[in-house]
């Protein structure tokens, strides 16, 4: 059995994105092949049971472009349509229950 026979593909490049409740995992994993690919994960835990649930996505570099253009174009068009708060958080991560704080930085697509 080779590296690549489990289902997790070698993870190249790794970003977190906390926000608010949420947490978001941006993974650069690589195919048999070598190619690269992308992995959106948003983890958030359940109040009811403290269950972390996640949801993911695989984004193929062939789709990078019409998924950038249609992500741009919705974002856009809920900012002309919508006042849009967009807060960045702080946590403790030694406090389990602490409440986020946000920060003064603008954070924008």
């Amino acid at each position: 059995m080779g590296e690549y026979d489990n289902k997790e593909r070698e993870e190249v490049f790794s970003k977190k994105v906390r926000a608010g409740k949420r947490t978001y995992f941006f993974d650069v994993k690589a195919t048999r092949a070598g190619d690269y690919y992308l992995t959106i994960t948003e983890s958030k835990k359940r109040p009811e049971d403290g269950v972390f649930v996640k949801h993911k996505i695989f984004l193929y570099k062939e789709d990078f472009e019409k998924f950038s253009e249609g992500l741009n174009d919705t974002v856009d068009y809920i900012k002309s349509h919508q006042d849009v708060v967009e807060k960045r958080y702080e946590f403790s991560e030694h406090a389990e229950h602490a409440s986020p704080r946000p920060v003064e930085d603008d954070f924008s697509f």
